[in-house]
């Protein structure tokens, strides 16, 4: 098995169970909808950030501030998966642990949830993942956690049990660890402007699920300039203003379902968007998107 850097995201593979046992993760750049009082569509992708995986510096994402991010989730397979922004887990606001919990139900299971473009606030509703330097208040890791911000994103990945998928053609997990060490130039997730979007609530018993295996992968967020630092190229252009993101004439989405959209977290409900806590320290935080009139979503739901 292996965890490898695609192009612009990761791959989960496990060769000595199948040759298609595998799950890919991508990390898409996107427009930043405003943080105001509406709930927006799905931002499409404007393409995926980089990835740069050595032995010294572990996997490294460059992100300009106030940078939009969202995670896409293929495979033909069922997968337990976690995200963490940091130290927080971003489905439940709860401290990270790379252990699913069913009675909080931390998870949530691919291919069912295909996408995930933020912190679950809300029934139907999540804030979107914002890139903001550590050490300033913005994320919601350093607003929910009294440890040091470590920034960057988790993801743990387990199976169901052998036998529940011996005719599905199902694999056996074993277990990576990621050891973390926060760089100068670090970024986290700080909560931005509200999307519509399902989180699914889980579907499979839990007794289904092989919690004795399973794969972490831990990226590291950096600023551009830490990433030309350690990469020695330039990072990818700064992200697209509304004025530019009009002209591409792309269409949006919505993705929900409300039979299987779960409540969302109280505790990440509770957390200062970055606008906020750029309010309270007085000075702009974010770049003004102005004035914006997003198109009707194309509604793909499940």
């Amino acid at each position: 098995m292996s965890v490898a850097t695609v192009a612009g995201g990761l791959e989960f593979t496990f060769p000595q169970i199948a040759p298609d046992a595998s799950m890919r993760v991508i990390f898409h750049r996107t427009l930043r909808v405003p943080d105001d009082e509406s709930t927006y569509g799905l931002p499409p992708t404007l393409g995926h950030f980089d990835l740069s995986s050595t032995a010294r510096d572990g996997i490294i994402m460059p992100m300009w501030q106030s940078e939009a991010c969202w995670l896409s989730f293929d495979t033909r397979n069922p997968f337990l998966v976690m995200v963490g922004a940091g130290s927080v887990n971003a489905v439940t606001g709860e401290k990270w642990n790379p252990q699913p919990d069913f009675a909080s139900e931390n998870y949530f299971e691919v291919p069912t949830q295909p996408w995930l473009d933020g912190f679950c606030t809300g029934r139907g509703v999540v804030r979107q993942f914002v890139a903001m330097p550590l050490g300033q208040g913005y994320t919601a890791e350093e607003q929910l956690s009294d440890e040091p911000a470590r920034g960057g994103i988790w993801l743990s990945v387990y199976p169901l049990r052998t036998s529940v998928w011996a005719q599905r053609s199902q694999l056996r997990m074993c277990e990576v660890g990621v050891d973390f060490c926060a760089p100068p130039g670090g970024m986290g997730l700080g909560a931005g402007g509200s999307i519509k979007q399902s989180i699914a609530t889980p579907m499979e018993p839990s007794d289904n699920w092989d919690l004795t295996a399973g794969i972490s992968a831990f990226v590291r967020t950096v600023n551009t300039e830490q990433w030309r630092s350690i990469t020695g190229v330039a990072p990818h252009h700064r992200p697209a203003t509304i004025e530019e993101y009009q002209r591409y004439g792309l269409p949006w989405f919505e993705w929900y379902d409300d039979s299987i959209a779960r409540q969302g977290s109280a505790t990440l409900a509770s957390v200062s968007t970055v606008r906020e806590v750029g309010e309270k320290k007085g000075h702009q935080s974010l770049p003004d998107n102005g004035s914006f009139d997003p198109p009707i979503p194309i509604g793909v739901g499940p």
